[in-house]
């Protein structure tokens, strides 16, 4: 049975990759499609917003103007989401993808009435291109879309299960947080979302769980309130 009515999933483009690092594999994108799929086969709207870590990190690179390599970084995320809809879509789902900028006829743009009105129809939509602004992450585009439309919380798949008191790969001894406050996250400065996203969640009160993506169902689990990362209240 769903816990949440409306979720916005939101997936790391490096997990789309798989274990290779870039581009998509196709396996890892199919069993996230299933889960998916069974949200919206158990009562669940689902928004999702993508990372384009898989085809560029922006901040990464100090040749280019700032500006222009995080527009590059938008357009890796459209990218991403054309391809998880086509997924979805082979899964048996209806889905669209909106994007804040024209896109010809790729995507359309984004509106809340038309979020609503697709969210309503029982369509899977994928928020693309970020705000479509540079100097925002992804983080700050899911927390601003999960406001937007109301969503009931923001699920986070991660590479790591939940939130630890410092890096579970280099401190074996790093304590893992089952549940705790939005404002941890921003007075801690944990880096578990960017601070404008964590802000803006904290702001509007909107919640997040935070859990490992490789887990097996852990997406579903996640919505169905079963798994074990990371609640972030608001």
């Amino acid at each position: 049975m769903a816990r949440y009515k409306r979720v916005l999933l939101k997936l790391s483009g490096e997990a789309l990759a798989g274990e290779k690092g870039t581009g998509f594999d196709e396996s890892t994108c199919m069993a996230v499609a299933r889960q998916i799929k069974e949200m919206v086969h158990g009562g669940t709207e689902v928004a999702i917003v993508i990372g384009g870590g898989n085809f560029w990190r922006g901040r990464s690179s100090g040749a280019i103007d700032r500006t222009k390599a995080d527009q590059i970084g938008m357009m890796a995320t459209v990218m991403n989401c054309l391809y998880m809809s086509e997924i979805c879509r082979s899964a048996g789902l209806m889905t669209q993808v909106l994007t804040p900028f024209a896109c010809g006829s790729f995507t359309k743009l984004f509106s809340k009435d038309r979020a609503n009105k697709y969210l309503g129809k029982g369509m899977v939509i994928f928020f693309a291109g970020g705000t479509g602004h540079p100097y925002f992450s992804t983080d700050t585009a899911t927390a601003l879309r999960a406001v937007e439309i109301e969503a009931d919380i923001i699920l986070a798949a991660r590479a790591v299960d939940g939130v630890y008191d410092s890096d579970p790969a280099v401190n074996p001894g790093a304590k893992k947080y089952e549940i705790m406050k939005m404002s941890d996250i921003v007075d801690k400065r944990l880096g578990v979302v960017d601070l404008a996203a964590a802000v803006l969640c904290m702001e509007n009160k909107m919640p997040m769980y935070v859990f490992g993506l490789n887990e097996e169902n852990s997406i579903t689990n996640a919505a169905c309130g079963a798994g074990n990362g990371t609640m972030i209240t608001a």
